[in-house]
């Protein structure tokens, strides 16, 4: 029986629950890829091309891991002075009393308090750093904040900073369908559909990349941003990147963020982590069902794509989440 078997049957297990027509995952161990696995077809329709090592999927909110290495740059860089910055000072047109004392930490961790009306009003639901909520806003005014403050997109100065040294050909915000897309099934009793964006600035949910390329993007961050023994990412902007940065008074049961990567450092009720994955590792997901685990202490990187949205049976999603990074840790341990 192969050493990865136990993973792989649950991948197939949750895509064949959650009626994905496509999975695929990479590990990657010791800088080798030692398993690729690919399973299904692009779409659930019947001629649609089987899942290989050229598939790109909708990788979804997993793009924050992609703008929180550019937050980290800008930090280092100077562009912005302090996590600690008040959001207010970048961002001069939206009223004051509802940014209130927001931070740059606030943002990239969750914890900032705002919300965004159907309307695109930004709103407070609660105080800076008194609880954790998932939304899009911070999401937004961070991928603006970036093209302010160097005046090209997000996905620009990635392809400029690490993209391009690193050869990635499958990672890219895409505005056109192809057939190496893969279709993301919203309905299961309809056909799976485009999510390609009308721009590639990253403002849009249009990230797709292969489970290989997505792997390799988890292994530039297990290496603190060396690849091929050269330092393509300076060490710095990694660690910041996959450090806790999570403000220090918030409650034990919500998750500890880095810029945006969930960290673990102990097991904790309302974060993705499962209690066998040891502190130090970090993760990032999407709601199509990519995971990228990065474990530090194996030296191991998992990448899993599927194409249903919202996967892991509602509100028992994070009872999944935890039990995938189980079976990864126990594979390693």
């Amino acid at each position: 029986m192969s050493k990865y078997e136990d993973i792989i049957r649950w991948v197939e297990d949750i895509k064949e629950k959650n009626k994905s027509s496509a999975s695929a995952l990479t590990v990657i161990k010791d800088n080798e890829i030692v398993l690729e696995h690919y399973s299904g077809t692009h779409s659930n329709t019947n001629n649609a091309l089987p899942v290989n090592e050229n598939s790109r999927f909708n990788v979804a909110s997993a793009r924050k891991s992609y703008l929180g290495l550019c937050v980290a740059f800008a930090l280092y860089e100077g562009k912005i002075h302090s996590l600690d910055d008040y959001v207010s000072e970048y961002f001069k047109n939206i009223d004051p009393n509802i940014l209130r004392n927001t931070t740059i930490r606030h943002m990239v961790t969750h914890t900032h308090g705002l919300d965004e009306t159907s309307d695109g009003e930004i709103i407070r639901e609660f105080n800076p750093g008194e609880k954790w909520a998932y939304r899009v806003i911070n999401i937004k005014l961070m991928t603006q904040l970036i093209h302010k403050i160097y005046g090209v997109s997000f996905p620009e100065l990635l392809y400029q900073k690490v993209f391009l040294p690193m050869g990635l050909k499958r990672t890219k915000w895409e505005t056109q369908d192809n057939d190496n897309l893969v279709k993301v099934i919203i309905d299961p009793n309809k056909n799976g559909e485009d999510t390609t964006g009308s721009d590639d600035d990253g403002m849009e949910s249009n990230l797709f990349v292969s489970a290989r390329e997505f792997a390799l993007w988890g292994n530039l961050f297990l290496n603190k941003g060396v690849l091929n023994g050269e330092q393509i990412v300076p060490k710095k902007v990694v660690e910041l990147a996959i450090s806790i940065l999570t403000p220090d008074q918030l409650s034990t049961e919500y998750p500890r963020n880095g810029m945006f990567w969930f960290v673990q450092n102990i097991p904790r009720e309302l974060s993705e982590l499962g209690e066998q994955v040891p502190s130090g590792s970090y993760q990032i997901l999407g709601v199509t069902g990519p995971t990228l685990l990065v474990i530090p202490k194996y030296n191991v990187v998992v990448a899993k794509m599927y194409n249903k949205r919202y996967n892991y049976g509602n509100e028992n999603y994070l009872y999944y989440l935890k039990e995938f990074s189980n079976i990864v840790a126990k594979t390693f341990q």
